[in-house]
């Protein structure tokens, strides 16, 4: 059996491992960009509930709702604050825990009410993000995160990507149901 990753099953331990898991993320990127495509203004703010959490002006500043918080049970979200969450938390935090710099032209609890702008955020997280995994290589991926990541210290880089994975399919699966709601509203 083959996919976009490369072979997969039997000849998987050949592989080297960056090129399993960052091809596996690489994937999955793929298919949520391809999902993003054509994205209006309209569904990138769509409020479907009473009581979303968004982002919104606050001030001079555009801010995400709930920065920090995880109620139960969690809010519904707008697309927005799902890409604010993939770029800022998710991409942008996990970079800045040993790959490189922030890479968002807004703070950690900022973002953008124009939906160009934040797709633009996006990539540019996802792109330095990537590019920092890029350099790990195979040995690098299996090295623990270090005493920075706190209560994850001990775990490895390619959990680290694994569980980003899981965020990007996770939201990337909410955006594009958010967006399919949209158009049959």
């Amino acid at each position: 059996m083959s996919d976009r990753c490369g072979t997969v099953g039997a000849m998987t331990e050949e592989l080297p491992l960056d090129h399993l898991v960052l091809g596996s993320i690489d994937v999955v990127w793929s298919r949520f960009r391809e999902r993003t495509a054509g994205l209006t203004p309209q569904e990138y703010l769509w409020q479907p509930v009473a009581g979303c959490w968004t982002v919104r002006a606050a001030g001079d500043r555009v801010v995400a709702d709930g920065f920090r918080q995880d109620p139960e049970p969690a809010p519904v979200t707008t697309i927005a604050w799902r890409m604010h969450h993939l770029a800022a938390t998710c991409f942008g935090t996990y970079l800045t825990g040993g790959l490189g710099d922030w890479p968002i032209p807004a703070g950690e609890d900022e973002w953008t009410l124009d939906v160009s702008e934040g797709l633009a955020w996006l990539d540019a997280a996802w792109a330095a993000f990537r590019a920092g995994l890029g350099t790990l290589g195979s040995t690098g991926l299996t090295r623990a995160l270090g005493p920075d990541w706190g209560p994850y210290a001990d775990d490895s880089w390619a959990a680290l990507v694994l569980h980003a994975q899981d965020e990007l399919s996770h939201h990337g699966a909410e955006i594009a149901l958010l967006r399919d709601l949209y158009r049959c509203r």
